[in-house]
């Protein structure tokens, strides 16, 4: 499934995406339990993220809702997707980022190749939706854009094995780690989380594929384009540390919860390396693409 969080008729809404429709998933199901004969009962919570926390039971729900909504003589309880406005699917418990996880983009930043994950934070403030106009703070000169793969947790992991750890996973997303490379480079100390911190620097989306749909995440390609220009190409075999180690090795530290989000980090191409460095300014378009996952667009105000 597609999973979204979308706003019409005033109100935020959890929908999964058929064709070029919105599915609304607690009206679907209602009508569906009404076909059957059997009591409404609200098995799909109002949000993203506590419909992750219901676990499997919610997620069958809404596949039945959407199954349901499927039919030619429910056309009823589609909408066109161009009629709904779309959020970000969730708002994170917690957003883990990776750095220098890509092995061309460790080459193209410098040093040794890392030998553990290098984490940092991002808040749950940062996040913003596909289509939004992400604000650079006046006094920030260096926002840099890096494409990645967001890992989205389904259920809690506690000191799980590599082997296992995808069974914690709910799904995907396309994320954009925004940073402020001047936090990063140029302080005495570095502060990449705060770097990557400031209002709108997590544009997330446009939908939460499910992981049954996306599959095994080791060949996946991603792409972005500034301004129609394609300035990142990479594939998820270039990881340093896979989606399965990544959730493993955060667990042995804490738990991760349902809808925590992990950003794995970005392949080469971003502005900071580049000869002359070229950052994010007023008016840019962004395009993001991660196989099987989605295109995430967004722009710079």
């Amino acid at each position: 499934m597609k999973l979204a969080t979308f706003h019409a008729e005033d109100a935020d809404q959890i929908g999964a995406v058929l064709g070029d429709s919105m599915v609304p998933l607690r009206p679907a199901l209602a009508a569906a339990q009404r076909a059957a004969g059997e009591a409404e009962a609200p098995a799909i919570p109002a949000d993203m993220v506590a419909l992750l926390a219901a676990g499997d039971a919610a997620l069958v729900a809404a596949a039945r809702a959407l199954a349901f909504a499927a039919r030619p003589e429910n056309a009823a309880l589609r909408r066109p997707l161009a009629s709904v406005r779309l959020l970000a699917p969730l708002r994170p418990g917690k957003i883990l980022g990776v750095g220098r996880n890509y092995g061309e983009h460790a080459k193209e930043v410098g040093g040794p190749k890392p030998t553990a994950p290098r984490i940092f934070l991002k808040p749950a403030s940062s996040v913003c939706g596909p289509g939004s106009t992400v604000r650079i703070p006046a006094t920030v000169t260096k926002p840099d854009w890096e494409v990645e793969l967001a890992v989205v947790i389904g259920k809690p992991a506690w000191q799980v094995a590599e082997g296992t750890a995808l069974d914690h996973v709910a799904g995907y997303a396309v994320l954009n780690d925004i940073s402020a490379r001047e936090f990063q480079f140029d302080q005495p100390l570095p502060m990449t989380s705060f770097a990557k911190s400031m209002d709108g620097f997590c544009p997330l989306g446009p939908f939460l594929v499910t992981a049954d749909e996306v599959g095994e995440p080791w060949r996946l390609d991603l792409r972005c384009w500034l301004n129609g220009e394609l300035v990142q190409q990479g594939n998820t075999q270039d990881l340093i540390f896979s989606v399965a180690a990544l959730i493993s090795h955060l667990s042995r530290y804490l738990e991760l919860q349902p809808g925590d989000v992990i950003a794995t980090g970005t392949p080469a191409g971003c502005g900071h390396f580049r000869d002359p460095p070229r950052y994010l300014q007023s008016g840019d378009q962004l395009r993001l693409e991660v196989e099987r996952v989605g295109v995430l667009e967004h722009s710079i105000g």
